[in-house]
């Protein structure tokens, strides 16, 4: 992923909490658990492969110890934050006749990827039990908005969610899938209800790119 900078305003909100950037970094990995890969399964005919995401980081955003995942550099007294993950279904690796015999030996059935098949409530159903799992509680995980969308030319969707675990405010969300041959790439706005960067956010997403 290459990292730019854009002109924006510092954000400037006090809210400070661990467990905002634990369920971001939960996020980046949520792709593998929604899409379906198998290493025997084909790729979708129908979509070009991409070797490649790219969006501009806000500068009020630094890497934090987890990959993929870019905290406010103010945090903890910031908590918004911004994580990126690339799922591989492994479609296009060619196995050599000792692995195809081994793996027909096994019995396996192929998988079918099922990633454009993606649904509000599938995701609504699989973050509830992820968010809910991960704080111990019912954070009332709920999905907003779930729409299709296009980048580049590569499908994907735009979910809009939001939850809120006890003692703390109210969690916006704004998740960004985009899905090539043999990659899907996620990309997840995170914000708390206090936190002003709605806006950055924004001007963020819209640099989205695939390449």
């Amino acid at each position: 992923m290459r990292l730019e900078k854009f002109t924006g305003k510092n954000m400037a909100k006090k809210f400070g909490s661990f467990l905002l950037l634990i369920m971001a970094v939960l996020l980046s990995g949520i792709a593998g658990m929604l899409c379906l890969g198998g290493i025997n399964s084909y790729a979708r005919d129908n979509l070009d492969d991409a070797s490649g995401c790219v969006f501009i980081i806000p500068p009020d955003y630094v890497p934090s110890d987890e990959s993929g995942v870019f905290k406010n550099k103010s945090y903890p007294m910031e908590s918004s934050s911004i994580s990126y993950s690339v799922y591989y279904n492994g479609k296009d690796k060619v196995m050599t006749n000792r692995e195809a015999a081994e793996y027909k030996a096994s019995g396996r059935a192929d998988i079918v990827d099922e990633s454009l098949n993606l649904t509000k409530e599938i995701y609504e159903s699989n973050m509830i039990a992820a968010y809910n799992k991960e704080y111990s509680e019912n954070v009332d995980f709920s999905v907003n908005s779930f729409d299709k969308i296009t980048v580049d030319g590569y499908p994907g969707f735009k979910i809009v969610s939001e939850y809120k675990p006890s003692d703390t405010e109210k969690i916006h969300q704004t998740v960004y899938m985009i899905i090539s041959k043999y990659r899907t790439f996620t990309i997840s706005f995170q914000r708390a209800d206090d936190d002003d960067c709605q806006e950055i956010f924004e001007k963020s997403a819209a640099t989205i790119h695939i390449k």
